[in-house]
């Protein structure tokens, strides 16, 4: 079946006269999860990982994917003729050196351009243009071989009342439009649709485990274009968005606006606009690329917002000590693998008030599984969890009050020392992070030593960022604030940390073939003492989630660490304990005791 398609491609491939054809992972507004209508990446491959971009040319055909995929790549791809390319590994070319490889003089690299974002596009345009490639990217050849294409997401749009979001819209507009002025744009094209959500205070569900609708915005200093199926607007939204001064358009005349300005100060981020869209803005205009305005904006989460994330993480923490309880009490008595394990924990965040669903996919990974960071549990590698070693969980709900984020790993046995000693430096390390005061001015760079270093004092490391911003009620991983020890600049996640930011705190330990630990908590950035060297900031705990005291190792922390570990189970246990009776109120309370 896979060969055919690829056989068909290259059939539309030669009558549009292409030399090869680039489909990444990706929709129009270049969103880190895409729906069913967006999956031609998969559908010509058969891979089904969440990141990967397949090159296709007259004689060959590869895939990239990272070093999480790998394996399942792999097996999916043998037997269809497409070559695995293991990106960062030794000898293998990226995608450009490769374009730059095997394209003629004078050939032609096709793609569409509305899934390819205009900065990667202005790259290869410079990369191949000493060979003067020409760039087709009007053509959606996948679109002329899949013949039950999904449709395209139409969920119903509805509205973020100001309780929950704590700003009105027309409020955010007015500071976005100061924005504009003070970088003397004349119109703003916004095309990142948890942007487009926070700023019209509106949400929806066309992308899964992402509350946002398939939408564009063109913003000017006295008008606002969104460009959307307008079939999912109801008549309050419609009347809503009109009280807004919002004028609404057809979702896909987007490219019709942008080719029709004319000698604008255009304040477009090409990084995250799509390739058409850039293209389509002609020469008499002049362009200011930079982040969008509502990227920081929507990262400072307001008062009520915090206040709100307060409430959604007690109700997380009610399901998340009622999975490990069940989790405890059950093990090595009754069949649990890695998948009901998953759906178990789906199943009691969904019963809380006010959920509505999950806020990414759930990592749910025992033993050696564990030891790959983003595993996903399915039919296929489902794992039974027997009663020895370390089971992690890493999972997440989206809920009227925001958006959740935790991992624990929890003891379902006997374990190593070594196990014991990995778990116990993580907790130590999420601790200390979120125990830190800073200056302000200082971003996640600074800090993220206060991380690292009970790790890397012994010798470890992991391989990951050690934080991410999460939105409210919008992406769990969100710009521009974070915490690594060096820069990523394609991460845009180094901004100086400002209060009202909510972080993720998630250091681990990963041993291939043997386990793997993580310890997440959500931290919200607020304001500490201001004296004569200037004003401190420091962290809050949201997450409120027991960590699993049966797995440490209390030998190789220090006393400030006990006191940490101490004073957050008191806080656990006063915020939850409320909401428990009986033998879960008793496991509650003997799990968030002093040591």
């Amino acid at each position: 079946m896979i060969k055919e398609r690829l056989e068909q491609l290259r059939q539309l491939m030669a009558e549009y006269h292409m030399d090869a054809y680039m489909i990444p992972t990706s929709d129009f507004h270049e969103s880190e999860y895409v729906g069913d209508y967006f999956k031609c990446r998969e559908f010509i491959t058969g891979f089904t990982g969440s990141a990967g971009t397949a090159v296709i040319t007259k004689e060959e055909a590869g895939l990239w994917t990272d070093g999480r995929y790998f394996v399942q790549a792999a097996k999916q791809l043998d037997g269809t003729g497409i070559t695995l390319r293991k990106m960062g590994q030794p000898g293998v070319p990226t995608i450009e050196e490769y374009l730059d490889e095997v394209l003629p003089e004078g050939g032609c690299l096709g793609f569409d351009g509305r899934v390819v974002n205009g900065q990667t596009g202005k790259e290869l345009e410079e990369l191949l243009g000493d060979k003067n490639v020409t760039l087709a990217y009007d053509k959606d050849l996948v679109a002329e071989i899949w013949k039950n294409r999904p449709d395209l997401s139409a969920q119903p749009v509805w509205i973020l009342k100001e309780n929950f979001a704590g700003k009105s819209s027309s409020d955010k507009i007015k500071e976005l439009r100061n924005k504009m002025k003070k970088e003397k744009a004349t119109v703003h094209v916004l095309t990142t649709l948890d942007d487009i959500a926070w700023l019209l205070n509106i949400r929806g569900n066309d992308v899964e485990c992402n509350p946002v609708v398939l939408s564009y915005a063109l913003i000017t200093l006295d008008s606002f274009h969104l460009y959307i199926n307008e079939q999912v607007l109801n008549e309050e939204v419609k009347t809503y968005l009109k009280d807004l001064g919002v004028t609404v358009c057809p979702y896909n005349d987007i490219y019709k606006s942008v080719a029709l300005l004319n000698d604008q100060k255009v304040l477009i981020e090409t990084a995250k606009a799509n390739y058409a869209v850039v293209k389509g803005i002609d020469s008499t205009n002049r362009i200011i690329d930079k982040m969008n305005p509502t990227a920081l904006a929507k990262a400072v989460k307001n008062p009520v917002e915090v206040e709100n994330m307060k409430k959604a993480h007690i109700k997380d923490g009610i399901a998340m000590v009622k999975f490990i309880y069940w989790l405890k009490h059950h093990v090595g008595k009754e069949v649990i693998t890695e998948v009901s394990a998953q759906e178990h924990l789906d199943h009691l965040r969904s019963e809380q008030e006010g959920n509505l669903g999950v806020s990414f996919d759930t990592i749910s990974a025992y033993g050696p599984n564990a030891a790959m960071c983003h595993y996903k549990a399915t039919a296929e590698n489902d794992t039974a969890l027997e009663p020895k070693g370390l089971y992690l969980v890493d999972s997440g709900g989206q809920y009227y009050e925001g958006t959740t984020d935790v991992t624990r790993t929890i003891a379902v046995g006997p374990l190593t020392d070594e196990e014991r000693e990995h778990f116990t430096l993580t907790v130590m390390s999420m601790l200390r992070l979120g125990a830190v005061k800073f200056l302000y001015g200082c971003r996640g760079l600074t800090l993220d030593y206060v991380a690292r270093e009970p790790f890397w004092s012994r010798g470890i490391n992991f391989d990951h960022g050690t934080g991410h911003g999460v939105g409210y009620l919008l992406n769990v991983h969100e710009r521009p604030n974070g915490i690594r020890w060096r820069m990523v600049p394609e991460r845009q996640d180094s901004c100086i940390l400002e209060e009202g930011m909510i972080t993720s705190d998630e250091p681990g330990v990963y041993i291939e073939g043997s386990h793997g630990v993580r310890t997440e908590n959500l931290i919200v950035c607020k304001k500490s003492e201001e004296n004569e060297y200037g004003q401190f900031m420091e962290f809050e705990f949201l997450t409120m989630v027991p960590i699993d005291l049966e797995a440490l190792d209390k030998s190789i922390m220090t006393d400030e660490d006990i006191k940490l570990l101490n004073n957050y189970h008191k806080e656990v246990y006063e915020k939850l304990s409320p909401y428990f009776s009986g033998d879960e109120a008793l496991w509650l309370k003997e799990n968030t005791r002093a040591i």
